[in-house]
């Protein structure tokens, strides 16, 4: 696998990234919280765009993969600006955003803030407002105390023996952005791909963004017993048919 190449934002971060140059509209693939841009459906995608020679663009958010700066530094807002950054910089015309996990909510700030450069949106497992809804809300007494006190909390994970830290930047910049306590204007193609036995992401947030997202074409897809990682053969065929009934 090539080098990454890096962006300076004008927030002063380095974002590593990968850019395949081709036919607009592009394809931009906004990954998940903890993730990077080597996951398997980041680079699934880039073959499959260069196959077509579609533009495509991945990125590493700041705290995340190659670019600069500690995860615990960063939040909601950070990585919308990232987004932002590469998309403004690195992309031409209108873009295609999938969004994976914390990707879809990263996706739908940056179709508000980027009116008229979203040409569709594909959310998998989209997971807006996560730090409000799927967090704190799911916090004990104690750990409320705990992260408004110390500014930090550990928590277990699924996807690793060592235990994340959750700030208390993350819960309270992450209300700055939440998007489902109103209806997103979508003027856009929109489809949600999610996961019947996803555990991280349940069924009942895609219906919620399915239901408060006004889209002239949204539809949203459940594909029984697919896991929140979304990437075996069967779901990346699916991702990548989704793409294709776009136009893409």
């Amino acid at each position: 696998m090539s080098a990454p190449q890096f962006l300076d934002t004008p927030q002063g971060r380095r974002i590593a990234h990968h850019r395949t140059e081709g036919a607009q509209p592009g394809v931009v693939f906004l990954g998940g919280f903890r993730s990077d841009m080597t996951g398997t459906k980041a680079v699934f995608l880039e073959d499959w765009a260069r196959a077509r020679g579609r533009a495509f663009l991945r990125l590493d958010y700041s705290g995340h993969g190659a670019s600069s700066g500690d995860f615990l530094d960063g939040c909601i807002g950070d990585w919308v600006e990232d987004a932002i950054a590469a998309i403004d910089a690195l992309t031409e015309g209108p873009q295609v955003l999938v969004g994976s996990s914390m990707g879809g909510w990263i996706a739908l700030r940056v179709a508000t803030a980027l009116p008229g450069r979203v040409a569709g949106l594909v959310g998998i497992a989209a997971a807006p407002d996560f730090t409000e809804d799927g967090m704190w809300a799911e916090f004990s007494a104690a750990q409320r105390d705990e992260i408004l006190k110390s500014g930090r909390i550990a928590m277990p994970s699924d996807y690793s023996e060592e235990p994340y830290v959750i700030t208390r930047r993350l819960i309270e910049d992450g209300r700055d952005h939440l998007v489902l306590r109103a209806s997103p204007s979508l003027p856009f193609p929109v489809r949600l791909l999610q996961g019947s036995a996803d555990t991280d992401v349940p069924v009942a947030v895609a219906l919620r963004l399915f239901e408060h997202a006004e889209s002239p074409d949204l539809r949203l897809t459940l594909v029984k017993g697919a896991d929140h990682r979304f990437s075996d053969e069967a779901c990346l065929t699916l991702l990548a048919r989704t793409l294709e009934e776009l136009g893409l």
